[in-house]
């Protein structure tokens, strides 16, 4: 007889980020689920959000899903799809698919765990090490702090660099974008992300100024969900338009890549509902010969990529995996080498999705003097600390 779900658990953490985001996103989120079966199995997950709703994802959790998926064959795939028809009206994505994912990565680790083994290898280690890119939410630095952290991103070893684009006058931009193009060197990678912050006409005039400096992709510069205008921007743009940490549905891939509107996608594992969707995403770019980078979260995204029959590079944001954040108890399930001419990850081999969690706080570093100041009252409630909710 097959595992039955007996119960699921919840708890949030909020800590802060080491080197802040920005004055709207100085923390992140992790509600983590811990899944029982009738057979004395039990699974660790997670739901993530940087921002906006991790009351909400846990609310979700408690109340809506956990009755909902007692008595289920403790299976990821039969799950996900069971939860989805229940959930759906709730919402084609965002916090429904965000909740999803702290039931779906909790259920592939108890699989993993009772097949003792990672879930890298359950799902088939394909290659034994994946390239890592640097990544900063940077746009709030200084140009000098931007510099500066070009520079640690060649002593790193990276190949390729992302940095924030989006400044008020787009000289800026362009100021931002030729002196890390001077640091980095003609022969790295450089990608720029603009996160929803211009409309079409701005897009085409930078595109005009910054498109000299040898871009790979250019990330996100409309409303993630404004498929006409990816369209038009697409046909007529000279760099690859990367997309995807804010659609949250295969569905919403399948309407990018049909219309011919992306180049790249770039799937977030939690923001889609774990790991059940996002394979089926990854095959669905696949078959449409589009390339995929996924979003965020290296130590879960990293595990993912060592299994995908393409390889793909790994989004490392400096100083914000959950190992430097300090929320793991044991070993991170990944590690990264680097010398000065690469970066590469390589799993840990550590059982199920290797995450336990834990309540030791992380050191604080400064953030750049740029960011935009706390009001006495937010500093003093947000300051230093992690925070644990159970209820």
């Amino acid at each position: 007889m097959p595992a039955r779900i007996t119960g699921l658990t919840t708890r949030l953490i909020t800590v802060p980020l080491l080197r802040s985001w920005g004055a709207e996103a100085p923390e992140n989120h992790v509600i983590v689920t811990e899944l029982t079966t009738d057979d004395g199995g039990t699974g660790h997950g997670f739901s993530w959000t940087p921002t906006i709703g991790p009351r909400a994802v846990k609310a979700l959790l408690d109340y809506d899903i956990a009755p909902f998926i007692l008595g289920l064959e403790a299976n990821p795939e039969i799950v996900w799809d069971q939860l989805w028809k229940r959930l759906h009206e709730a919402g084609g994505g965002g916090l429904t698919t965000i909740a999803m994912a702290g039931v779906d990565l909790a259920l592939w680790d108890l699989k993993a765990r009772e097949a003792d083994t990672s879930v890298t290898g359950l799902l088939g280690q394909r290659r034994e090490s994946v390239e890592v890119y640097g990544s900063g939410v940077n746009l709030h630095y200084p140009l000098e702090q931007l510099v500066e952290q070009a520079q640690r991103w060649v002593a790193a070893g990276h190949h390729a660099v992302k940095i924030k684009v989006g400044k008020p006058e787009l000289r800026e931009d362009a100021e931002r974008v030729a002196a890390v193009r001077q640091i980095i060197g003609p022969d790295r990678l450089l990608m720029i992300d603009a996160n929803q912050r211009w409309d079409l006409a701005h897009t085409f005039r930078a595109l005009d100024v910054l498109g000299e400096y040898g871009l790979e992709w250019l990330e996100e510069p409309l409303r993630a969900d404004d498929l006409w205008a990816y369209r038009r921007l697409r046909k007529h743009s000279p760099v690859p338009i990367a997309l995807g940490e804010n659609v949250h549905t295969i569905y919403r891939f399948r309407d990018f890549i049909e219309a011919e509107a992306v180049d790249i996608i770039q799937p977030n594992i939690v923001r889609v509902g774990g790991i059940t969707p996002f394979r089926r995403i990854v095959e669905l770019a696949r078959a449409n010969s589009i390339r995929v980078a996924p979003h965020l979260l290296p130590e879960l995204s990293g595990q993912l990529a060592l299994t995908l029959a393409e390889a793909v590079s790994v989004e490392d944001v400096e100083d914000a995996s959950f190992e430097q954040l300090g929320i793991l108890a044991g070993p991170s399930p990944v590690q990264i080498s680097r010398t000065s001419t690469d970066s590469r990850l390589s799993s840990t081999g550590r059982p199920g999705l290797g995450f336990e969690f834990t309540g030791k706080p992380a050191p604080q570093l400064p953030a750049p003097e740029s960011a935009a100041p706390e009001s006495a009252e937010s500093a003093e409630s947000k300051g230093n600390r992690i925070e644990y909710s159970n209820s």
